[in-house]
C-alpha cells in the first residue's frame, strides 16, 4: 500500500491510498481523516424538552435542525468538548452529564468517530457561536424530536443516533 495526500485543511485530511483489492487486482481508496473527534449534546430540560440548533449547512445548500454539535480536539476530553460545545452554541451549562455513546459516522470514507452525551440541569447563559456560525435555538419535546428525525425536519445523523439511543434507553 501507497499513500499520498490528496488535500489537508486544519480540520482534515483526504488521502489517496493504492491498495490491492480482495480479488487481487490494485486499486485505490480514498479516505477523509479528521483531525477531531465529532461531539454532539441532547440537551434535555426539565419540562423533556430537547433544545435543537439550527444552522445553514454548506456541503448539502440546506438548512438543519440538530443538537448542539462540534469537534473535540485530540488533546481535549469529549466531555470537556461537550461541555464547550454547548455553552458555544446555546449559552445553556448543564449540571448533570451522562454519556450516550459512540458511533463511526461513515465507516466507508472517513475516519470520523464520534461521542454523544445527554445533558440536563440545564442553566441558562448567552451562546458565544464562532464566526463561521449564524445559528437559531429551538426547543421542542422529546416525542417531537423522536418524530422528527423519522419524518426527515432532522437528517444529521448525530442527531439521530442520540435521540434514538436516548429513546431506546427509555424504553429499556
Amino acid at each position: 500500500m501507497a499513500r499520498r495526500v490528496a488535500y489537508e485543511n486544519p480540520w482534515l485530511t483526504v488521502w489517496h491510498d493504492d491498495v490491492i483489492r480482495p480479488d487481487g487486482a490494485p486499486g485505490i481508496y480514498g479516505i477523509v481523516h479528521f483531525v477531531n473527534r465529532a461531539i454532539g449534546v441532547l440537551a434535555i430540560d426539565d419540562r423533556d424538552r430537547v433544545l435543537l440548533v439550527g444552522q445553514y449547512r454548506y456541503p448539502l445548500d440546506e438548512y438543519s435542525w440538530e443538537i448542539p454539535e462540534g469537534g473535540g480536539g485530540p488533546d481535549e476530553s469529549a466531555l470537556d468538548a461537550a461541555r464547550r460545545e454547548l455553552v458555544e452554541e446555546t449559552g445553556f451549562r448543564a449540571g448533570t452529564w451522562r454519556e450516550l455513546g459512540g458511533a463511526a459516522l461513515s465507516n466507508s470514507v472517513t475516519d470520523e468517530l464520534a461521542i454523544f452525551f445527554v445533558a440536563t440541569d440545564l442553566q441558562d447563559g448567552a451562546a458565544s457561536p464562532e464566526g463561521t456560525e449564524e445559528l437559531q435555538t429551538r426547543w421542542v419535546p422529546f416525542g417531537e424530536a423522536l418524530e422528527m428525525t423519522f419524518d426527515g425536519r432532522i437528517a444529521d445523523a448525530l442527531s439521530i443516533l442520540a435521540i434514538q439511543r436516548e429513546a431506546l434507553a427509555r424504553r429499556a
